[in-house]
């Protein structure tokens, strides 16, 4: 049976990171990937310079859409910045039985917000207790927990909890804002957490990591994986995509990763 994943998210005009980015990642990791989309975005690797909303009525179209005619095996929620829309696809996830891989993008690498403040109550409150998993940056899950940025494994396992408690059934802390010469990446699920370590690798091409973790982890839970499994699975692809990034030379910013690393290279096609 074809493996089926959804992504809701907006749409990067650059094609580095959301809807483009994810549905990279579904094809490249064997997965047929169909989109709702939320946003549009003009962005480049340099940054974003216009965003417009797709109206709520819209995104409920698309979602019944797709929902109501494909198996949908997993869903993957990037950006959201309204909270008008943000209930929209809530009661979507709730009348299709599906439960999602929530990546709470609220600020592009450039730095650019992409979340209303007004919108951070809303996802909180109606998408974290439909989410399978969240996968927050160490920024991301200081504004969903109103804390600091976690500086150390004890603050990341503190605003784990508090996430959990808001409904999440698991949560990826993501430690790619943090120092040092490797990558940790927290999984908490209730359980004992579980660490997934690389090494820290200084590029300026990584525009869409976010994007690219969340959708590998959804295209794994397509195939059949694991949560684990596909966690694990996921970061490592991520990593390959990052080291082979610098191959591409796309744009004149923080350049895409390469989504594709492990079909082609440009200095070898």
């Amino acid at each position: 049976m074809t493996a089926i994943a959804v992504t809701i998210a907006g749409s990067d005009s650059g094609g580095g990171a959301g809807i483009q980015a994810d549905l990279k990642t579904f094809s490249a990791l064997g997965a047929y990937g169909a989109s709702v989309i939320t946003a549009i975005t003009a962005q480049n690797t340099r940054g974003v310079t216009a965003v417009e909303d797709i109206s709520p009525a819209i995104v409920k179209a698309q979602m019944d859409a797709v929902f109501s005619d494909l198996a949908v095996g997993a869903v993957k929620i990037g950006m959201v910045s309204r909270g008008e829309t943000i209930a929209i696809i809530a009661d979507g996830l709730r009348r299709y039985g599906r439960m999602a891989v929530l990546d709470p993008v609220m600020v592009a690498t450039s730095g650019d917000a992409l979340l209303r403040p007004d919108a951070i109550a809303a996802l909180s409150e109606q998408l974290l207790p439909l989410a399978l998993i969240a996968t927050p940056n160490l920024p991301e899950a200081a504004l969903l927990t109103g804390r600091a940025i976690a500086t150390d494994e004890a603050e990341m396992a503190h605003q784990a909890q508090i996430i959990l408690k808001a409904g999440a059934r698991s949560v990826l802390i993501k430690g790619g804002h943090g120092h040092g010469p490797e990558a940790t990446d927290i999984l908490f699920d209730g359980g004992n957490p579980v660490r997934l370590t690389a090494p820290r690798i200084e590029t300026t091409n990584d525009h869409g990591t976010g994007c690219t973790l969340s959708a590998a982890i959804a295209a794994g839970l397509a195939g059949g994986m694991s949560l684990a499994d596909a966690v694990i699975a996921a970061k490592d692809y991520l990593h390959g995509a990052i080291v082979a990034a610098g191959d591409l030379k796309v744009g004149q910013g923080r350049g895409p990763v390469h989504h594709f690393h492990r079909w082609w290279r440009p200095d070898v096609r």
